[in-house]
């Protein structure tokens, strides 16, 4: 397993950082996502050891993480700060944060040297920090990351204050690594920038994990929350009254002439009748829409059940 997690609880005095959190994750890519202040970073600091549960237990890659150097040397971690020296070139800082992996003066350079190519970053790194941009200095803190060739990475809002080109560019990085077979965890409160790397992912609020999973199994959560449905045939009127009277329709509404827009909670039986009644000859169903079934759709309708709404 990539991580896993039992009972883990971490409290600030009486505020509650995370809250008795289970997870057990395999080896890939994994999104974590929530609002500002759900708990992300307090997770992910669990994660790589700079805190320790108050409750429970962790391991990472099968090890208790904290002061466990080969663990360490088997994560590569971008946190949400920068945390950057400005006078100094990205080559030396890569190679600085590299040595410290325990590698040698030249085997640290190279390293480095590798890593900033792979970022696109080779043109420029004997510049100082300090003239870069807000998307190079992202790339240079990818490379520290990735230098000592980790096998898990981990990051902390990495498209924060990106420009869509960086984004780009970031995204692209990321999608090479995760094709390498290798395993990454980001945070994002953005969802596009999860979905675009990964369907896997982890909903956190309030310090919770509110669900785990891929896109298509948080939406099997979703078969009690009534669902949007929008249909165009011959007789709108006549169906309304009749999916009430079966009960197969949470409500409904005629929009036209030739529409109707309903929501139900039994979405399969729904289905199943509305193949039986239009193989019968009673309803000539032209078109049939659903709800959009992205994670926008199963992140919003999560949050929704989350805060008693749905």
């Amino acid at each position: 397993m990539l991580i896993e997690l039992d009972r883990v609880t971490r409290l600030y005095g009486i505020v509650i950082g995370v809250n008795d959190i289970c997870l057990s994750l395999p080896t890939g890519a994994h999104g974590l996502l929530g609002p500002n202040g759900a708990g992300k970073t307090t997770l992910l600091n669990l994660i790589t050891g700079q805190l320790k549960p108050t409750i429970g237990s962790i391991r990472v890659l099968g090890s208790r993480p904290g002061n466990d150097p080969e663990l360490l040397r088997r994560i590569g971690y971008l946190p949400g700060n920068e945390g950057m020296y400005a006078d100094v070139s990205a080559i030396e800082w890569v190679t600085y944060l590299t040595r410290i992996q325990g590698y040698s003066a030249r085997e640290a350079d190279r390293l480095a040297r590798q890593a900033l190519e792979r970022v696109k970053l080779t043109e420029h790194m004997h510049r100082k920090i300090s003239t870069y941009s807000r998307g190079m200095r992202q790339r240079a803190r990818l490379a520290q990351a990735i230098a000592h060739e980790p096998e898990f990475l981990i990051l902390d809002e990495p498209f924060n204050g990106l420009d869509p080109i960086a984004r780009h560019a970031m995204t692209t990085m990321l999608r090479q690594w995760i094709a390498e077979d290798r395993s990454l965890l980001v945070s994002s409160h953005v969802l596009h920038e999860i979905e675009s790397l990964t369907h896997s992912f982890l909903l956190i609020s309030g310090g919770r994990l509110l669900a785990s999973g891929s896109t298509e199994e948080m939406g099997s959560l979703l078969t009690a929350v009534p669902a949007e449905i929008r249909l165009r045939l011959d007789d709108p009127r006549g169906l309304a009254a009749e999916l009430i009277r079966e009960r197969l329709a949470e409500s409904v509404r005629v929009v036209s002439e030739d529409e109707l827009l309903l929501t139900t909670a039994s979405s399969l039986e729904l289905g199943q009748h509305l193949v039986q009644e239009a193989a019968a000859g009673r309803y000539q169903i032209r078109e049939m829409r659903a709800a959009d079934d992205s994670l926008q759709e199963v992140f919003s309708s999560l949050m929704k059940i989350h805060r008693g709404q749905a």
